[in-house]
């Protein structure tokens, strides 16, 4: 019993200690628990007190009046050239703006505005869910406060840091303004898109009215620009411009802010777009070089991913390829009406032209059009396509024969032709039965150019021109392209790159306005980063130079003539041959002159905006657009030493053997090659024959000579 009463008694005391230990280890837990809660709640607490600390102490003076640093365009030497931005915005009350345009905004824009306090946790949740649903970055959760903030006072950057200093800007807009307070001032300063900020010169861009005097639809229209205001421009994509106003009706309709009879009556109100902006609103973004800040603006948005916001609101430095000197000889020249053909009375004939650096590919000068320039308007040098006519057979024909064996004194074949039912004319409609490589060329003989097409083979000369970025469609498959008869065309910026490849000894470097994007205080957004591509060897390029060469000196090019070494081609669209021209003789559609100095190359088009039987060229491209060009280049090489064309580094040309018989336009090189071969097996035939024959003769003479010795 005692020894049983001393054991339970021990176990007894194990359990109580057992207990004591558990409830000593629960309270230790929930004493560090409290620590730990305390610590967060402290935590907690000086985060709230910084974030309010931070929040109070931000400036938000600018909403009142926003101070708009310009864009500036720096010049190749470093020198600033140009700014953009736009300084005139044109504020106006929230009582001169109209109910619905007030309505328009928010239906589209953030449909919580009255409910949030600057920063909508609703909308982001629906935002993330619908990003994830969508599988990207389908939907944002900015608020109108949010985005009043970062365009005022933030860059585009999607950084987490951005957003967070973005929240807190937006929560310190609404403690300091009331909600009609912000959203007039989001309506002045926000961006409509063709250089227009604010509400007041929207209306007054796009439908030539006060914002006060907008009609429903119209409101609907400007409120579905700020998303995305070039995809959105009714002067660029009217059908995608509709379609976003008829989502804004319908979101507004949803919304309550309106009725659907007033939906039903806005959704068919036709939109009436001024074409052209009104004359107070003209070259409110221009500084100097208009044509070459806009490519830059072109440039910075496809290759970069900025937006004209972006670019427009200003604080950035964009470093670029641009050579005062350059670009004003061409500016010049552009002004010089003489150099120009008389235009119909309705119509101004149109040129575009562009000059760059060969070796590197940095576009120097660009001018886009004839008369008054246009904000972003249609660039002639860079965004036109037309036919390039004859200055396409270097890069499509010559250029892939000279690679192919094919030189100078090669023979080519000048006589009828009919390849599958294609059948090509000279311009002089006269057939030398065969002429030479050289002098194809330099008199743009067009039947040597299909024939010579035709032998080298189609493919060949497709591969080499997209070698050179130059796009081709499935219905480029035809012998035309000899001609120039590409179905998309070229710019006059795509033919000077791809002629750069000659001067430049057959490497491209791809053209290009921007070198580098930076903040003003030098954090760099954007960097170039180009390669540039082996199209052909150094010596078959110096022996397309020397052809062109002879073009100027002595063939159709011969008005491009300067006292420095030039070269270059001529090219000459005819009029379509239907009924509309019919009796017309003579006259032209596209008129183009690419070429090039040892320094620069360059290259012009001239024509009318749309042809038709009253708008049409009676010149070509060694008239006109070859004068353009050496008054261009010889006022941007004014000074300039003169020098001569680099040639290859062993000095050689190309010792092609291309073939000089069989000029029927029948695959002539192919059927000599099969001559060729077939005479050195009727040769070695010969030889074995010869062979044997003079081993038996060997064989009956030493019978002889042993019968004779037998005899003996």
């Amino acid at each position: 019993m005692t020894e049983q009463t001393t054991l339970l008694k021990e176990q007894g005391n194990n359990r109580g200690a057992s207990k004591v230990a558990a409830f000593s280890g629960i309270y230790k837990f929930l004493v560090r628990f409290r620590i730990w809660i305390l610590a967060f709640l402290l935590g907690l607490m000086s985060l709230v007190a910084f974030a309010a600390y931070w929040v109070s102490s931000l400036d938000i003076e600018k909403l009142v009046v926003p101070v708009l640093a310009p864009t500036q365009l720096i010049d190749k030497n470093g020198e600033p050239s140009s700014q953009m931005v736009s300084v005139k915005i044109e504020p106006v009350s929230i009582d001169q703006i109209p109910l619905h345009m007030q309505q328009a905004i928010v239906a589209v824009e953030d449909k919580r505005y009255y409910d949030h306090t600057g920063v909508d946790a609703f909308g982001i949740i629906r935002a993330a869910f619908r990003n994830v649903k969508e599988g990207g970055a389908a939907q944002g959760g900015s608020t109108i406060t949010q985005q009043l903030a970062k365009n005022v006072f933030l860059t585009g950057e999607k950084t987490f840091s951005r957003k967070l200093t973005e929240a807190a800007y937006a929560l310190k807009i609404e403690s300091t303004y009331n909600k009609d307070q912000i959203l007039e001032m989001y309506l002045n300063q926000i961006y409509f898109g063709e250089g227009q900020w604010g509400i007041q010169r929207a209306a007054k861009r796009y439908f030539g009215k006060e914002t006060k005097d907008l009609t429903l639809s119209e409101s609907a229209l400007l409120a579905a620009l700020p998303k995305a205001p070039s995809r959105y421009s009714p002067l660029k994509n009217k059908e995608l411009a509709l379609e976003r106003r008829d989502l804004v009706l319908s979101l507004m309709r949803d919304g309550g802010f309106i009725s659907n009879v007033e939906y039903n009556q806005a959704i068919v109100e036709p939109v009436q777009v001024l074409k052209e902006a009104p004359l107070e609103h003209q070259n409110d973004l221009l500084g100097q070089y208009a044509s070459y800040t806009d490519e830059v603006i072109d440039e910075a948005i496809e290759l970069y991913g900025f937006t004209e916001r972006q670019l427009l609101a200003g604080n950035l430095l964009i470093y670029t390829e641009l050579d005062p000197i350059v670009q004003s000889a061409m500016e010049n020249t552009y002004r010089n009406e003489s150099l120009f053909p008389d235009s119909a009375p309705d119509q101004l004939v149109q040129s575009g032209a562009v000059i760059m650096d060969p070796s590197t590919g940095g576009v120097r000068g660009i001018v886009g059009q004839r008369g008054e320039h246009v904000f972003r308007g249609f660039n002639r040098a860079t965004q036109l396509v037309r036919q390039p006519g004859s200055a396409f057979k270097p890069l499509m024909v010559y250029g892939p024969a000279l690679e192919n064996g094919y030189e100078a004194k090669s023979m080519l074949y000048d006589g009828p032709l009919d390849i599958n039912g294609y059948k090509p004319n000279n311009s002089d409609h006269r057939t030398l039965g065969q002429v030479s490589l050289r002098d194809a060329v330099i008199h743009s003989r067009n039947i040597p150019a299909v024939w010579l097409l035709n032998e080298i083979g189609l493919q060949t000369g497709k591969t080499f021109v997209e070698k050179l970025d130059i796009p081709l469609g499935e219905e480029d498959n035809n012998l035309s392209l000899a001609l120039g008869g590409l179905s998309q065309g070229l710019s006059p910026l795509q033919l000077a790159q791809a002629y750069s490849v000659f001067p430049n000894l057959g490497t491209m470097a791809p053209a290009h306005t921007i070198t580098k994007i930076t903040t003003t205080d030098g954090r760099v957004l954007a960097e170039a980063k180009l390669e540039s591509v082996s199209v052909m060897l150094p010596n078959h390029a110096y022996a397309m130079t020397e052809l062109l060469v002879d073009v100027v000196r002595d063939g159709t090019g011969k008005n491009a003539a300067m006292n420095r070494p030039v070269a270059g081609k001529t090219g000459t669209t005819q009029l379509p041959q239907n009924k509309q021209f019919a009796g017309i003789a003579g006259g032209s559609k596209d008129a183009w002159f690419v070429g090039y100095t040892p320094e620069l190359v360059g290259a012009v088009w001239l024509g009318y905006d749309t042809t038709d039987s009253k708008h049409y060229l009676t010149t070509s491209g060694g008239q006109y657009p070859a004068l353009i060009f050496k008054e261009m280049m010889s006022l941007a090489l004014e000074g300039v030493p003169i020098s001569e064309f680099n040639r290859p580094a062993t000095g050689q040309i190309s010792k092609g053997n291309g073939p000089k018989e069989n000029m029927k336009g029948d695959k002539g090189k192919k059927e000599k090659d099969k001559k060729d071969k077939k005479d050195k097996i009727d040769k070695k035939d010969k030889m074995d024959k010869k062979d044997k024959k003079d081993k038996k003769d060997k064989q009956n003479i030493d019978k002889k000579e042993r019968k004779g010795k037998r005899e003996e």
